[in-house]
């Protein structure tokens, strides 16, 4: 029987949500039905839901909700009712399993895992690893327990997991040791779902083994993040124990010197922990634009009007991504491809043409006219005789969420 799995993947103010039907067959012919997805937005007053079923048009609501649990509530019951119109779900009962994204899972988690009492403690010990996250998604997880009871089997499925097999050179800071061993201060990398998601489908396009896998990886959307897989396991990665650390991002400001910190604080007059804010909230594309975190927007307000700092952000944007491609490729002695995925990298043909431009003397040579063409699904948008390829791979985070619930429940092993 094929398993109704609600994917969640709760946000501080939203929560996204995905009803996936599969089992290990659908899961082994690539063939897993997606019934519906959503999300809801702007929790804790008239909420904005948007949902989709099945190829039908995107269908937009409001809702009263005021936290977290009102919304899983209101999405189990919206799902399981006639409204809905999902004729696999006549009620509750339908649902059979629900994946959580869980953002960090520290040291102790190296794979997505079946959550009991010990598992949900473990992952509230992470919370001051991710403050602004891991509340929420233990919130969700909740939630979930008492509208469907404590037998319905919960699975969570952590960003940080994929990049447990990162050596300690790559992940080690290079601060008095004991601060690692007292407070755990490290890098984790995120975006761990979506970087194994691609690797595995690019294993699937370039018919290659895990063994033969030696790629760059780069997730680019509102957070941005690359990664460096070789032999089809993760080496580095560019966010570091926080999502702060690494490429430019929508509103984060990727890697600065740590000195910058006190520095902005005494002049500005700020806290630390307000300086924090600025560099996560109001720092990356917004803050040197002066404009919007939203790359759709500066691209056409370059286009339209030419603007100094809109050009310098989306330089600085691709110029940070050139940067990692090339240590990465040094760290790893060389690399098969550099895959495009997120919001930007699978949609935005001029942003990857930035990324690559100046990359020929490494064998890359992007192919213009496929990489125009190349918005939203899988393609090599490189030439033949490349070298080094380009490839543009739509990630999937709520399927493999989905996917690995089930294999976990089913005890399966978990391809990586």
């Amino acid at each position: 029987m094929m398993m109704n799995v609600l994917v969640l993947n709760s946000g501080s103010s939203s929560l996204k949500f995905q009803l996936i039907a599969t089992d290990m067959e659908h899961i082994k012919r690539n063939e897993d039905r997606r019934l519906c997805r959503g999300v809801v937005e702007r929790i804790g007053g008239e909420a904005i839901v948007t949902v989709n079923v099945g190829d039908q048009p995107k269908h937009v609501f409001t809702e009263p909700l005021a936290n977290l649990q009102a919304a899983v509530d209101f999405i189990v019951k919206w799902v399981a009712s006639d409204e809905s119109g999902i004729a696999e779900v006549e009620n509750a009962a339908d649902i059979h399993a629900v994946g959580n994204r869980v953002v960090h899972g520290g040291e102790k988690f190296s794979e997505s895992v079946v959550i009991n009492d010990e598992v949900l403690r473990d992952i509230e010990a992470c919370i001051d690893l991710a403050p602004l996250h891991n509340p929420n998604n233990v919130k969700c997880i909740h939630a979930v327990r008492k509208i469907l009871g404590a037998k319905l089997p919960q699975v969570a499925v952590f960003d940080t997991a994929f990049h447990h097999r990162i050596p300690e050179q790559a992940y080690l800071y290079a601060v008095p040791y004991h601060l690692y061993r007292r407070h755990h201060i490290r890098r984790y990398g995120f975006h761990g779902t979506s970087h194994r998601f691609v690797a595995y489908r690019y294993r699937v396009l370039a018919k290659k083994t895990r063994e033969e896998t030696n790629i760059i990886t780069l997730h680019l959307g509102n957070g941005c993040s690359a990664a460096a897989i070789r032999k089809g396991y993760p080496a580095d990665t560019s966010m570091g124990m926080t999502p702060l650390e690494g490429l430019v991002m929508g509103t984060r400001s990727g890697d600065v010197d740590a000195a910058v910190v006190n520095l902005i604080a005494t002049k500005e007059g700020l806290s630390t922990a307000e300086v924090e804010s600025l560099l996560n909230t109001q720092s990356g594309l917004l803050g040197i634009s002066g404009l919007t975190n939203d790359m759709r927007v500066l691209q056409q307000e370059l286009t339209e009007h030419e603007d100094r700092r809109v050009r310098l952000a989306i330089e600085i944007f691709a110029y940070r991504a050139k940067k990692y491609i090339g240590a990465y490729l040094a760290a790893m002695g060389g690399a098969d491809a550099v895959v495009f995925t997120g919001g930007i990298g699978e949609n935005s043909a001029d942003i990857r043409w930035r990324i690559c431009e100046g990359l020929e003397w490494l064998g890359l040579k992007l192919d213009a006219a496929k990489n125009e063409k190349a918005v939203g699904r899988e393609e090599r948008i490189t030439t033949e005789d490349s070298r080094l390829h380009a490839f543009v791979i739509p990630t999937d985070e709520e399927l493999l969420i989905a996917r690995d619930t089930v294999r976990c429940i089913l005890g399966e092993p978990h391809p990586s």
